[in-house]
């Protein structure tokens, strides 16, 4: 496995642990904020998490489809991801 794929399993690890805290702070009754806040949190390491399976994507498949002559569907999809990701 490499690096960007091992740091965003540890993203996802800790992101799920996180969600998983959040859910005692409700059933707790917690302040509103502080689980606002905690959710924001773990939204922010998926994000890196999705950042970090793009760039390992990019520099794999997609960088060995163009050398191979068949990047255009590979950048499509890229594209289309993007456009979900802009779109949020």
């Amino acid at each position: 496995m490499n690096v960007e794929k091992v740091k965003a399993l540890q993203a996802l690890k800790t992101s799920k642990g996180q969600i998983e805290g959040i859910m005692k702070m409700m059933e707790d009754g917690r302040y509103c904020v502080d689980i606002s806040n905690q959710i924001i949190a773990a939204q922010a390491l998926l994000k890196k998490a999705n950042l970090l399976i793009l760039k390992q994507h990019m520099h794999h498949c997609v960088m060995e489809a163009v050398k191979l002559d068949n990047g255009d569907e590979k950048i499509d999809e890229i594209i289309e991801l993007l456009s979900k990701i802009m779109n949020k």
